[in-house]
This record gives C-alpha cells, sequence and structure tokens, in this order.
C-alpha cells in the first residue's frame, strides 16, 4: 500500500506560490482544496502546483443552497469544474442534514454518473451539516448505497455525538471499510477541533483518533490499496482563539505539520 498527505489550503493566507513551497518542503505530495471558474486563474493555479510536483485532491464544500434543484444544479456545475483538471480524486461534503434521505441521494447518484462520465473518483465527507453529519445516519447511506465511499473526518461526529463515540462501534466500524481518504483533524465531544494535539491534557482523545486511524490503516495495508491523509487542522473559528485579543492559541501550519510528521512515523512511512 502507499499512504500520501496533503495538505489543506483551507486558511492560507500567502500567495499561492509561496504556500506551495512551503508544502513541499515540509513533505507533503500535494494539497487539497476548491478551484475558482475562472479559466486563467484556474490554470495558474494548476500551473503552480506543477512546478512543485504536487498532487490536487479537489475540495466541494459549497453546498448551500436549500432548493434541492437549486442546489443539484450548483453541484454538478462544481464537480465539473474540479473534473476538468483531472484531481487525483474529488472530496465532497454533499448534501445537508435536513434533507430526506432520498434528496441526498438525488446528490450521491448525480456524483455517481459524473464519476463514471469523467473516470474522476468522487468520494463523500462525513461532515455537520451535511449528508454523512452523524454514525447512524452515515451507516444507513452505506449500507442502501454499496458502492458509496468516504473521506472520514470523524472529529465531526464527536462533536455531533458529544462523545468519543463508544457507544456507536457498529457505525463507526462500517465507516472505516468505507473509507479511502481521511482528515486527520482531531475532535473531542464538545467541539470538531482541540486547540492543540501536542498537548498532554488531549492525550486520550488524540488516541482514540489514532486507533480509528490505525484500522483504516490497517485494511488498506491489508488489501494493498492506496491511502490518502489531509491533516486538515484548520483556522479559526475552528482554531481557538485567546478573548478580546483574537490570537490563535496554536499555529495552525505548526499543528498540521505536526500531525504529518506524527502519522508518517506511526504508519512507518520515513
Amino acid at each position: 500500500m502507499s499512504i500520501k498527505f496533503f495538505a489543506p489550503h483551507w486558511g492560507n493566507v500567502l500567495p499561492f506560490d509561496s504556500f506551495c513551497q512551503n508544502v513541499k518542503a515540509a513533505g507533503y505530495n500535494g494539497v487539497e482544496m476548491a478551484l475558482p471558474f475562472a479559466k486563467k486563474e484556474k490554470e495558474e493555479t494548476i500551473a503552480i502546483l506543477k512546478t512543485y510536483d504536487l498532487e490536487l485532491i479537489g475540495q466541494y464544500y459549497q453546498s448551500f443552497e436549500r432548493d434541492l434543484q437549486e442546489h443539484l444544479q450548483s453541484y454538478e456545475k462544481h464537480l465539473w469544474n474540479l473534473v476538468e483538471v483531472e484531481p487525483l480524486f474529488i472530496n465532497c461534503q454533499t448534501g445537508k442534514d435536513y434533507y430526506t434521505f432520498e434528496q441526498n441521494q438525488t446528490l450521491f447518484e448525480a456524483a455517481a454518473r459524473i464519476a463514471r462520465e469523467s473516470s474522476v473518483r468522487i468520494i463523500h465527507e462525513t461532515h455537520r451539516g451535511k449528508s454523512l453529519f452523524a454514525a447512524h445516519i452515515t451507516q444507513e447511506y452505506l449500507t442502501y448505497l454499496p458502492d458509496l465511499r468516504i473521506c472520514l473526518d470523524i472529529s465531526h461526529w464527536c462533536a455531533v455525538h458529544e462523545s468519543l463515540l463508544d457507544d456507536q462501534n457498529e457505525a463507526v466500524s462500517q465507516a472505516i471499510s468505507r473509507t479511502d481518504h481521511i482528515h486527520s483533524r482531531v475532535g473531542f465531544p464538545e467541539g470538531p477541533q482541540v486547540n492543540d494535539p501536542r498537548a498532554s491534557e488531549w492525550a486520550e482523545t488524540l488516541n482514540a483518533h489514532l486507533t480509528w486511524w490505525d484500522r483504516v490503516v490497517e485494511k488498506h495495508r491489508a488489501a494493498d490499496t492506496r491511502l490518502t491523509i489531509n491533516t486538515e487542522f484548520g483556522p479559526a473559528p475552528y482554531m481557538p482563539q485567546q478573548p478580546h485579543t483574537q490570537e490563535p492559541l496554536a499555529s495552525q501550519w505548526d499543528v498540521n505539520v505536526f500531525m504529518m510528521r506524527l502519522l508518517k512515523e506511526r504508519y512507518d512511512l520515513g
């Protein structure tokens, strides 16, 4: 098997060339990000990634429309925009938590059709507010949609279920069995991101996530398939801040690089 690590573009405030230079120097294999619709800007983004020999995971998060038909049109527009540059794959925050099963299924089916027509793989992220917002709900989709593959961002479920999921073992196991991509952010029962995973007070919480990720890695090792990991700790408001000054409690970049190095060492990747 192989494991490749991707940096989140989310939170970056540097010029894209400088950001990519830092990403490459840190030891990442690529970047996960959305792309603009403007042709020139999109071409410039892809050219910079190629300059630094960085791979691209396309990212869709713009599921804002309430009306399903408007939502579907926007969804397809964004996916085709990403497909055009032939990313490694596309990771989607698909649907809405308030859509019915059938409404979200319409979106999953649209993504599957686009994947077939384009030969670009599309997976779907476990994320608050979206279709796969909770462990038990995701279990239903995975049961009835056997081809559905996911990005496991289990930090969201810790917040949604206000626990480290000790009572959701069956749902977590099914999700792990269908995971192709990990967002290695560490959540806790009161939120989707601890302030700093390096702090000793979060050791138990970090270990819970490591145990889940270990199980994903083991499945891919057994099948000799590729796994990708995005070290997706985010900026404020995900990153807690000091009151009044709004200073972040930790450096987003430093935390993400720490997570990458921790996981490379854990999985004996040099």
